[in-house]
């Protein structure tokens, strides 16, 4: 019995699954996988139709917020001086998702053991050779 190739490339984004899933079905039909090919097919054409409404959905500066990791003015700002389009009305501004920046996640620190060493390294081992595991 063989096994099964494994995924050599990385698994794609969201947004670039599509093109992928419509690889997949070329390379189905070309082996006459026509059916599956077409259930491939149009499981894209739902997830493409699904990422464009989500991108064109609009957030309220609050709402913007909360997704981006920016505050609410600094968002206000920037809409207020143009680097991010009004999708809203003058005096109510609203972010198309599309348009949201995005912050990167900051990176947690590894806490610090709090109490010191009572034992070091060595001695562990030395105690572990003596004493054997339990």
């Amino acid at each position: 019995m063989t096994r099964r190739a494994a995924r050599k490339t990385k698994p794609a984004s969201v947004e670039g699954l599509p093109a992928d899933w419509r690889k997949q079905a070329k390379s189905l039909r070309h082996y006459g996988g026509d059916t599956p090919a077409v259930a491939i097919e149009r499981c894209a054409d739902d997830l493409e139709a699904t990422l464009a409404e989500r991108d064109e959905t609009t957030l309220s500066l609050v709402e913007a917020a909360r997704e981006s990791g920016y505050s609410r003015d600094h968002l206000g700002r920037l809409v207020r001086d143009g680097k991010i389009p009004n999708a809203g009305r003058p005096n109510a501004p609203r972010i198309a998702r599309r348009h949201l920046p995005r912050k990167a996640p900051a990176e947690v620190p590894l806490a610090e053991d709090p109490r010191p060493r009572e034992r070091s390294n060595t001695q562990i081992v030395q105690s572990i050779i003596r004493k054997g595991i339990e």
